[in-house]
């Protein structure tokens, strides 16, 4: 999803540069508009899914607090790790879309 974003957003400021022609402009605008609204879906999206993983985390360490065993602390570790990774994935997405406001915002300057 990362790669993605970067490959169409060298896309768009390629294009960008490029383009001098209003009615490409608006392709571009309306084009990059449409694949910020495929990323706002994605992001909440990854949203829900981390909220998910993060309260499960805490429900197994509360359990594993209760009721100890390899198990739930294995449990525990886990989920951890994976709650770390969707954060970290879901920052980069965040900050990615944030990236593409302004692009978009520097394209309707061109007109």
């Amino acid at each position: 999803m990362i790669d993605y974003m970067k490959k169409h957003e060298l896309y768009v400021l390629d294009t960008l540069a490029k383009a001098q022609d209003k009615d490409r402009l608006r392709e571009l605008l309306a084009y990059h508009d449409k694949q910020i609204q495929w990323m706002q879906h994605e992001r909440l999206v990854h949203l829900i899914v981390m909220l998910f993983i993060c309260f499960f985390t805490l429900l197994a360490f509360g359990f594993s607090i209760i009721n100890t065993s390899t198990a739930s602390i294995i449990l525990c570790v886990v989920l951890l790790i994976l709650s770390f990774a969707y954060i970290v994935h879901y920052y980069r997405l965040e900050n990615g879309v944030q990236k593409w406001y302004l692009i978009s915002n520097k394209i309707r300057e061109q007109f």
